[in-house]
């Protein structure tokens, strides 16, 4: 088997996770992120719908991350994004990092927006 390194070009993935953190671009960051193109910052969770709005017309999806197991995203924060012309992709925040970082190798428009999957206690 002949094993490939990924290239994300200019973008960054996420490299790992653990209980209240995600390491991003080798960095080390706490709590609930977002991940867009050229930039990671905190992200407010799912009241903080601006951060996410911000990103129409810079990306085409956004994977949210919903912790350690899926959960339903509310409805409005899903129609608001869908009305600004993106898409959004649900699922636990593992399964999201991931399919970011698939999504981002094959040169996709996509950031992810990532809750934590533990308590760092």
């Amino acid at each position: 088997m002949r094993l490939n390194e990924v290239d994300f070009g200019n973008a960054t993935p996420v490299d790992g996770y653990g209980p209240g953190f995600f390491r991003v671009g080798g960095e080390l960051h706490h709590g609930a992120v977002l991940v867009r193109p050229g930039a990671t910052t905190a992200w407010g969770g799912l009241e903080d719908a601006e951060a996410l709005l911000a990103l129409a017309g810079e990306i085409d999806v956004i994977f949210v991350g919903m912790g350690p197991e899926i959960a339903p995203l509310p409805g409005d924060l899903r129609r608001q994004i869908e009305a600004a012309g993106m898409g959004v992709e649900v699922m636990a925040s593992h399964t999201a990092a991931h399919s970011y970082n698939v999504t981002l190798a094959e040169g996709r428009r996509v950031a992810c927006a990532l809750l934590p999957v533990g308590d760092p206690g």
